[in-house]
């Protein structure tokens, strides 16, 4: 089965998404309205500004379905911004800071700093084979706390310095992938490949 995957086409790295979904085997089609969310097996929740595509999620009808179809197992994969509108809990958000929900962890918000603090690192991946993944950090939220229905996937190396040794940047939790960081515009496609994989389950 090839699944067809809708990449949020609101805000963020659409293009860039589509490309590592075909890459990986997948169909990739852009989703703005409801009846295009009804009509994936899965989404990708690009990166962007979350307060933003949160509004723009209630502005073009898409969060309801979204959110009641994530709680009944629809497969979603959300990247930098992404993981944060799929966690239940978000510290240093704004005050109308809403969430689609359904991760049980809690995000920091900017918590690697600003645009100016962005950088690439490597990281080990659980369910990844072959070398470390290649990670972009942009404005990027981390993991404060997981839930125990929670698969830790990467953290930040214990060398990584400062406040970010051992911060977790990506996680699982059933149909749900989250990752802090930029996977879509290294090259490297096996964080979509694994979202593939999870789609096929």
């Amino acid at each position: 089965m090839i699944p067809t995957i809708g990449v949020l086409a609101l805000q963020g790295d659409v293009v860039e998404h589509v490309r590592a979904l075909e890459r990986s085997g997948a169909r990739a089609v852009g989703v703005r309205r409801p009846a295009e969310l009804a009509s994936v097996d899965a989404l990708v929740l690009p990166g962007g500004e979350s307060t933003t595509i949160d509004k723009l999620l209630r502005i073009f009808e898409l969060h309801g379905p979204l959110q009641e179809r994530i709680a009944q197992g629809f497969p979603v994969y959300g990247s930098c911004a992404g993981m944060i509108l799929l966690a239940d809990r978000v510290l240093d958000g704004t005050a109308d800071q809403r969430t689609l929900g359904g991760l049980d962890v809690t995000v920091r918000r900017n918590a690697f700093g600003r645009q100016v603090d962005s950088f690439e690192t490597t990281l080990p991946f659980a369910g990844i084979d072959g070398p470390d993944v290649e990670a972009t950090f942009i404005r990027a939220p981390w993991i404060e706390e997981a839930g125990e229905g929670v698969e830790v996937l990467a953290r930040i190396p214990a060398d990584g310095g400062g406040d970010a040794a051992g911060r977790i940047v990506a996680v699982r939790q059933g149909a749900l992938l989250a990752t802090s960081f930029h996977p879509e515009i290294t090259g490297d496609a096996r964080v979509h490949e694994l979202f593939v994989e999870i789609v096929k389950e």
